[in-house]
């Protein structure tokens, strides 16, 4: 079962990252946009389309891989204060109650917008020749499928959590500095410290 859970985890957050990279190329467009603007003299009219669409598609993808990482807005004042069992048990409530019924409505209303956009060829009306608006539509039922998947995990993850106890271990994305084997690496030892932080502190009381 965590292997099952990990592979999740992977998935959403390769996913998120594979997407990540949007924000290099919206960054590369709206300089370009900027200096044919002001520059050329010779704007785009597809500009804010391209740079909502972008925007849109990074954002909506990266839904998975916020929630594999739990990283998602949380009122935690006082739910950091909960013993894991019982954040684990309201955790589960509202994701019955609310992310399970929201996400599978964004889902489906995401595949009836998209479907539609596909059948009708549907361009943006912002300019008179607006880039076609149908593959960003895509986006939305594709990013429900994937955090519903990641939603789902965390459901089982609230399971395991009340049956044991504790939290089940996640997929880590950015590592924490191990300081013993920073210290390791560099031929440092805790006498050495000590005896710097020594030198400093004599150093400003004699000032």
């Amino acid at each position: 079962m965590q292997k099952l859970l990990l592979f999740v985890d992977k998935l959403s957050t390769w996913v998120g990252q594979a997407f990540s990279w949007l924000i290099l190329l919206l960054t590369v467009f709206v300089s370009w946009e900027v200096f044919s603007r002001y520059a050329l003299d010779h704007p785009h009219a597809y500009a804010l389309d391209a740079m909502t669409m972008m925007y849109g598609t990074m954002f909506m993808m990266a839904g998975a891989y916020t929630l594999s990482k739990n990283g998602h807005v949380r009122g935690d004042v006082l739910y950091g204060f909960f013993r894991p069992r019982t954040q684990a048990t309201l955790d589960l409530l509202l994701y019955f109650l609310f992310f399970i019924p929201g996400v599978v409505a964004m889902a489906w209303a995401g595949y009836q917008y998209a479907s539609e956009s596909w059948v009708i060829n549907e361009h943006s009306n912002i300019t008179a020749d607006g880039p076609p608006v149908y593959p960003f539509k895509t986006i939305i039922p594709v990013a429900g499928v994937f955090l519903l998947l990641q939603g789902v995990v965390e459901i089982v993850r609230c399971i395991v959590c009340i049956q044991q106890g504790d939290w089940p271990s996640r997929v880590a994305d950015v590592e924490e500095v191990d300081l013993d084997k920073l210290k390791e690496m560099v031929h440092v030892k805790d006498e050495d410290i000590e005896k710097l932080d020594a030198l400093v502190v004599g150093k400003e009381g004699a000032q």
